[in-house]
């Protein structure tokens, strides 16, 4: 695909739903676009550097809901509630001043279009969406402060490096020499919004290689990790992971490895936002979300009465899955739509 037609028709084979056509699966070769490309020019390649601005509570708002859990509660009029009329019988409302901004900016860079083995170059949308539920846990509680904390195909960095605002540790994997380069750069670019003490890596993790990964002995280079490092990350108790389900081996993979992640504490919780991806297949001779059905086949829910009932005498480790619900989940990132098909999980492992 040449690029003005890449830039005119913004194909994506891996953000937009197939209703009206029928499409072929891209190769490994083939550019796809992701729909979050803010103030990119259409003609351009290579790196852009984007700014998402993330609105954040005053410092005062912030201390007080995290010390009341019911500050966001129900926010209705109360029918006890009385208000002055005027000369016509009509309420006289009290229009509320407008408060101060309190903001801080991401300086993020990213492609506008990559290969589907690169697709970590590009901000993707349920990445947004993730973001947004980190800044809601850490301006509600502190439920992050001081966490170890490990990002699964962390693409650009973006959740990561928002997370360090807050963990003590944080430590960002993905594949790929290009992809970790990238990441490393929007560290570089964002270091100063991390609290004073927080630890932020950079590191490669393969979901297909074994667990632990090979060690050095001397100062990591490439994203190689040191024995310290595999130390700390038995400790983190918060996984992150964002728009890693796109691919059945892909999903295979991320989940082998989260059971070796996740298998020496029972404590550990993963947060996974992702979107349906549907395609037309000649097999339902329908438009299904083939990826997602494979995804929802790792997890037992509440509401699997049948699976459960068999799970009484499982001797295998299996992950249980509770989907939050994203309407009580503000948007902290600006001038993006989260769209009807991103989902954001809550996953342990349970024996």
């Amino acid at each position: 695909m040449s690029k003005t037609v890449g830039a005119t028709i913004l194909i994506d084979c891996m953000e937009r739903k197939v209703e009206e056509d029928v499409r072929q699966p891209l190769s490994s070769s083939e550019q796809v676009m992701s729909e979050v490309h803010l103030g990119c020019p259409p003609n351009h390649s290579g790196p852009h550097l984007s700014h998402f601005t993330i609105s954040l509570p005053l410092p005062h708002e912030n201390s007080t809901l995290r010390g009341n859990a019911d500050a966001v509660g129900d926010i209705s009029i109360s029918a006890s509630t009385s208000f002055d009329l005027d000369e016509d019988g009509d309420p006289i409302l009290t229009r509320r001043k407008k408060s101060p901004s309190h903001h801080l900016v991401l300086t993020i860079q990213h492609n506008i279009t990559s290969s589907i083995p690169k697709v970590g170059l590009q901000v993707w949308r349920a990445e947004l969406v993730l973001a947004d539920f980190v800044l809601h846990v850490m301006s509600m509680s502190s439920d992050f402060d001081k966490v170890v904390a490990l990002e699964l195909g962390a693409g650009t960095g973006l959740v990561g490096i928002l997370l360090a605002r807050a963990a003590k540790t944080v430590f960002i994997t993905d594949h790929g020499d290009e992809v970790l380069e990238n990441c490393d750069k929007n560290v570089d670019l964002n270091a100063e919004i991390f609290h004073g003490k927080a630890s932020v890596h950079v590191r490669e993790l393969d979901w297909k290689d074994s667990w632990p990964p090979q060690e050095t002995d001397t100062s990591p280079s490439k994203g190689s990790w040191t024995q310290s490092e595999t130390e700390e990350l038995k400790k983190a108790s918060l996984l992150l992971a964002a728009d890693v389900i796109y691919s059945d081996d892909l999903t295979d993979a991320f989940f082998s490895i989260l059971k070796k992640l996740m298998s020496d504490n029972p404590e550990k919780v993963l947060y996974l936002a992702m979107e349906k991806r549907y395609n037309f297949t000649l097999d339902d001779l329908d438009v299904v979300a083939n990826g997602y059905s494979h995804f929802r086949s790792y997890l037992i829910t509440e509401k699997d009465d049948a699976r459960c009932n068999l799970l009484d005498s499982a001797s295998e480790p299996f992950f249980v899955g509770e989907q939050i619900d994203l309407r009580c989940i503000p948007c902290y990132v600006r001038d993006y739509n989260r769209g009807n098909d991103v989902e954001l999980w809550k996953i342990k492992l349970k024996s």
